[in-house]
Order: C-alpha cells, then sequence, then structure tokens
C-alpha cells in the first residue's frame, strides 16, 4: 500500500522571515449558467502579529469573497480558485487537505461574520454555542466548557454573564450578539481574526464600542486582524494599513495615515470625498457617478475608468498595474502623481 507523506500544518510560534498570513495573487470565480464571475483577480496582501489590515470597498468588490477563500469556507463549486496562494506561517493554505485545513479554521484563524442574528443559531442558548468550541476541539465536559462561555462573555464585556449564559441569541441586542460572535471567534485563541463589516447595522456609539475591544483583544495577544469595511471613517483609529479594493483588484495600498493625508487612486479619493464632515455642513455630500462593474463582463483596461474624472484614453485600453509610489504604498492607477497633486486632467 503506498504510503502518502504526513502533512505539513503551520508551526506554533516563531515566523522566521515569512508574514503570519500572506495572499499571493489570488484569483476567484464562479462559474454560473450566465458565466463566470471574477470575483477576485490577482489579489496579495500580508498581516503581521499585532497589525490591523483594513480592506475597503463597496459591496461586490471581492473583500468577503477573499476572506472566505482564507477562512476555506467557499462552496466550491460553483467557486474555483484558479491561481494563487494563501500562507499561514509559511504553508499555503490552498494545498492542505480538507482535514487538515479544519485544524486550522476557527482554531488558527478565525472569522467574526457581518451578519450575527443570522449567524447565531436561534434555537441554542448562546451559551451552548460558545462552549461548543471547546467540546470539540479541546475535548471538555459540559460543565468545564460552559464556564469558559462565561468567562468569554464577561471578557467582551456582556453584563450579567452568569445568567445571561443560558439567554437565545433574539434576547439580546445587536451590539450584544456581535459580542457574543467576538467571544466565539476568539474562544481558541487565534492568530489571526477576521472581522467581516463587525459594525454594520449598529448605531454609531456602539460601532466605537465594538472596535474598541477589537483592538483592546488584539493588543492582549498580539493576533494579527483583518478588518473588512466599506466605511473609511470606522477604521480611522485602529488600522495599520489599508488595502482598497475595487471589482476585485486591489487598486491602493499604504499605511493608514498615508490613505487620509493624500490618496494616490482616485477610486479611494471618492471614498474619502463622501465621508460626512462637520466642517462641512449644508453643502451637498459628494457621491461617486456611476455602479460598479457587472464581473461577468469587466469594462476593458481600468476598471474604474467609466466612473474616474481623471480618465484618459489610455484608461480605456491598458489595466493599470500596481504602481509602486514607495515601499510601503502602491495604486493602480496611470495618473496617481495627479491624484496625490488633486489636479485633474
Amino acid at each position: 500500500m503506498k504510503r502518502t507523506a504526513p502533512e505539513v500544518l503551520p508551526a506554533e510560534g516563531g515566523l522566521g522571515d515569512e508574514p503570519l498570513l500572506a495572499v499571493d495573487d489570488l484569483h476567484v470565480e464562479f462559474h454560473t449558467r450566465a458565466g463566470v464571475v471574477r470575483a477576485v483577480n490577482g489579489v496579495s496582501y500580508t498581516v503581521n502579529p499585532g497589525e490591523t489590515l483594513a480592506v475597503l470597498g463597496e459591496s461586490g468588490s471581492g473583500k468577503s469573497v477573499t476572506a472566505q477563500a482564507i477562512m476555506g469556507i467557499l462552496d466550491m463549486p460553483p467557486a474555483v480558485i484558479p491561481q494563487g496562494e494563501i500562507r499561514f506561517k509559511g504553508t499555503d493554505l490552498l494545498k492542505l487537505s480538507d482535514d487538515a485545513r479544519t485544524q486550522v479554521r476557527g482554531q488558527r484563524i478565525a472569522m467574526v461574520f457581518q451578519d450575527a442574528l443570522s449567524a447565531l443559531n436561534p434555537v441554542f442558548t448562546v451559551g451552548w454555542q460558545i462552549s461548543e468550541m471547546f467540546r470539540v476541539h479541546r475535548g471538555m465536559s459540559k460543565s468545564d466548557a460552559m464556564k469558559k462561555a462565561v468567562e468569554l462573555m464577561d471578557k467582551v464585556r456582556i453584563p450579567a454573564a452568569k445568567q445571561r449564559v443560558h439567554d437565545y441569541p433574539h434576547q439580546f441586542s445587536g451590539g450584544m450578539r456581535q459580542r457574543i460572535m467576538i467571544a466565539m471567534s476568539i474562544a481558541l485563541d487565534p492568530e489571526v481574526l477576521i472581522a467581516d463589516e463587525p459594525t454594520t447595522a449598529l448605531d454609531v456609539t456602539v460601532q466605537a464600542q465594538i472596535m474598541d475591544l477589537l483592538a483592546e483583544l488584539q493588543r492582549e495577544s498580539q493576533m494579527g486582524m483583518i478588518l473588512i469595511t466599506h466605511d473609511l471613517g470606522v477604521v480611522a483609529d485602529v488600522a495599520d494599513k489599508i488595502a482598497v479594493m475595487y471589482a476585485g483588484r486591489i487598486v491602493e495600498n499604504a499605511p493608514v495615515h498615508d490613505i487620509y493625508r493624500a490618496p494616490a487612486h482616485p477610486y479611494t479619493k471618492g471614498l474619502l470625498e463622501s465621508i460626512p464632515r462637520v466642517d462641512l455642513k449644508g453643502q451637498e455630500l459628494y457621491a461617486i457617478k456611476g455602479l460598479p462593474p457587472n464581473l461577468l463582463d469587466l469594462p476593458t483596461g481600468c476598471a474604474f475608468h467609466p466612473r474616474c474624472p481623471y480618465r484618459q484614453d489610455n484608461c480605456v485600453t491598458s489595466a493599470p498595474p500596481l504602481y509602486e509610489i514607495s515601499g510601503t504604498r502602491s495604486s493602480a492607477c496611470h495618473y496617481w502623481r495627479e491624484v496625490l497633486d488633486g489636479e485633474q486632467q
């Protein structure tokens, strides 16, 4: 009988020269009756311990699909990953078997999903759902696992956790349900946390509380974090660097302060200008013209050119590469210098 070599899982502890997580030239397609949807087109980024990467863009830009590919939770088919690598501590997750990938998912890389009410099971108490992580992955008894659930609910600041551990999801507010989701995601001390729109549908005060909580948990454990959002205002105080996505591509990446000080892509510039500002009270709020492209039929050249105020003839015919602006930032725009200077052609 032929023996197969044991799979090498990502090592605990040191990283060497490798980043904690590296996505390299990732492509994701969905093969549908209408055609091939190219949802992710050559995305590359890295995350290091204790670092927060914010991934920004409108709905349909490929942010969540990239995260689902990292987690290994895409339905395949219809999803296909024709090329690319997802390296966790040097190990390409795409080459692991399903069993080996399961050992990474949830334990080493965890995810906070966007809609907590849909993600939580309505027929089980929140304590049962949190404690399941310890029963399944750590082999704990029901009583010990429930004690850990109470500890986690305390950690994410849910009042009266010992009593509320027996409540059901519908008995909690939106902000409290999101805290329960965070408790479940950090239960097994992951090294990477992916937070997919964690503040959607929450009021501004609760949004700030959730972001402060995530930042505090990250400082305690030095986990790397990917924060997926469409709201530049949410990430200003928590992100270290930003990757802006449009039509499945990263069109700009830079340290967070560089993005806010001087964006180098027209799409990023438009997103920043569409944020409401107190000093512009009474003025009409800017909106990016047009709609995101149909991923079944992407425009020629730069996918953003139909909506771009900096558009020139070569933007229609030639897709821009990611031009290196400095060692820490790049922009997929032929006219990034003009965007930085605020000069339209």
